[in-house]
């Protein structure tokens, strides 16, 4: 179907909504998340992620056909001059599609189900979310528990800087405090913050087989409930008066350091 209008029914979706209307339009059940790109987009189905509908630039509909799964599933074809004022349209690579969300594994059973667990405390920048994910699916981690206030991974930012990898790597929210269920599982937990009684990383090679990286906010570190709670806090070493990296390049480093 050909579109003229941003603001025609069918694409409501991608104009209409902004990513937290679109999580939450189907409520109770699970909402609807924005994929761009053809290889963030392959990524999705791949992990099992059902598309809606697709919408795509004129001309290039042939080069999406192996993935839209049916018959059933709407392409919705634009011209450049009107997909050009989409917002971040021209990271899309002219392909968008409409996926519904999946529910998420509760938290306990979660747990039980992994041994390199990566937790988030209120990481909430999308792009900062992205790059860990693509680091912790690179660098050994096998889940990733989002705890309050983190960005959600299914966002289009998120999802365009983990490369797709926020669907090759198994994640879920913690509403509630986690840390009882890491210890009674078996986790050994390491905390990666400034404090007075961190260790150096370097001297942390070798530890318990299941194993949690706590990362926390850009700006105030990880919560004192949650810092409390972990077995060891960890830093990184660093030089020429330098007290701290970003938490994206951080967690690369303590990934390799500690799954590895």
């Amino acid at each position: 179907m050909r579109i003229t209008d941003l603001r025609a029914p069918e694409i409501v979706y991608y104009t209409g909504l902004n990513e937290k209307q679109a999580k939450r339009i189907f409520e109770p059940e699970e909402g609807v998340f924005i994929c761009e790109s053809i290889r963030v987009i392959e990524r999705a189905i791949a992990a099992g992620y059902q598309p809606m509908s697709f919408f795509v630039e004129e001309g290039i509909e042939d080069k999406i056909s192996a993935l839209v799964p049916h018959e059933d599933v709407p392409v919705y074809a634009a011209p450049y001059d009107v997909m050009k004022d989409i917002i971040g349209y021209s990271l899309t690579g002219g392909v968008l599609c409409a996926m519904r969300r999946r529910p998420l594994p509760e938290i306990r059973q979660f747990i039980s189900s992994h041994e390199r667990i990566v937790v988030l405390d209120d990481v909430e920048n999308p792009t900062n979310v992205g790059a860990i994910f693509r680091s912790a699916a690179a660098l050994g981690a096998d889940g990733i528990i989002l705890a309050k206030g983190s960005a959600d991974p299914l966002y289009r930012r998120a999802a365009r800087v983990s490369m797709g990898c926020v669907f090759q790597i198994p994640w879920t929210y913690a509403k509630k405090d986690f840390m009882p269920y890491l210890k009674e599982a078996g986790f050994e937990t390491f905390a990666l913050a400034l404090s007075d009684e961190a260790v150096s990383i370097k001297n942390c090679a070798h530890h318990n087989e299941k194993t949690a990286v706590i990362l926390g906010n850009e700006d105030h570190g990880i919560s004192e409930e949650i810092l409390s709670g972990c077995d060891k806090t960890v830093t990184i070493p660093m030089k020429k008066g330098v007290d701290s990296l970003n938490v994206a390049a951080a967690s690369a480093i303590a990934f390799w350091t500690l799954f590895n």
